[in-house]
């Protein structure tokens, strides 16, 4: 299944834009697994166990993988989502950028080892940094367009010759030329609902991946009002709104999948209240 088929399957079995990242911090990890990175995968098992049913997707950042040395629990954990959760495409977070045989490195990490649906991406080198990852034409390749980081601004806000500020040139490029495959989606941050509203103007069909509602304080119903496209269709782009702490830490406790299950119910709840009558 191509990854934006495999979204809008998720966003209508799931009745969902939720999207949970799995960022896994074992310094915040409940009880006895404080501190110890051996249980990461046993952690965010725990997690997608509890949540499966409210998601449109989950997103593991590598970073927090990698700094462990637990590459092989991210393989573990992409296998047991695909196991318990087909209907819920996996996200891998990782935002690469490079070119030439290093990205065809990238890709096939993403895609081949660890098996992911979609991968972040910045688009900053040009188009010959995307255009490897396009040889798996199934495969989600999601770009940097306009991002919530309070820094966001100092290059994607700059306007250029066109009058165009370089967010809005990335989402003209990504939703015309540089979609060859039809599988591009663009990331925007929940905390500039108006500027989510001007890439959907630009991106129509695009999925958008968008952080930032939760522990950065991006507001639910601001970011469905600002990036709804309508009714969904193989036409009109899905919103995936992210959270990661506010879900994985709603609790300290033994208790911490349950907490985290309704902190998820919450959030999918107050995503599509949000939604136009």
């Amino acid at each position: 299944m191509k990854f934006t088929d495999h979204l809008r399957h998720a966003e209508r079995v799931n009745r969902s834009m939720l999207c949970v990242g799995l960022d896994p911090d074992p310094a915040k990890f409940p009880g006895d697994w404080r501190g110890d990175s051996r249980r990461i995968f046993d952690f965010c098992k725990a997690i997608v166990d509890a949540t499966r049913d409210v998601v449109i997707a989950y997103k593991p950042q590598i970073a927090y993988f990698a700094a462990h040395r637990a590459e092989d629990q991210l393989e573990s954990l992409i296998a047991h989502i695909h196991s318990v959760a087909p209907d819920v495409p996996v996200i891998l977070d990782a935002k690469r950028g490079d070119i030439g045989s290093t990205a065809e490195q990238y890709a096939a990490e993403a895609f081949e080892r660890y098996r992911a649906d979609a991968l972040t991406l910045s688009p900053f080198m040009g188009f010959d940094s995307i255009e490897p990852y396009l040889r798996y034409p199934d495969k989600g390749l999601i770009l940097l367009c306009r991002t919530s980081n309070p820094g966001g601004a100092d290059l994607q806000g700059q306007a250029l010759a066109t009058g165009d500020r370089l967010f809005e040139h990335i989402a003209r490029l990504a939703q015309g030329p540089w979609n060859r495959s039809g599988q591009l989606g663009l990331v925007v941050g929940a905390t500039v609902p108006g500027e989510i509203e001007r890439v959907r103007q630009l991106a129509p069909t695009l999925p958008l991946l968008i952080p930032g509602i939760g522990a950065q304080g991006g507001d639910a119903a601001a970011t469905v009002r600002a990036g709804w496209r309508g009714q969904p269709s193989v036409t009109t782009g899905p919103i995936i709104v992210s959270s990661s702490r506010a879900v994985l830490y709603a609790s300290s406790g033994d208790d911490f999948a349950v907490a985290a299950r309704a902190e998820a119910v919450a959030a999918q709840a107050a995503l599509n209240c949000a939604l136009p009558l």
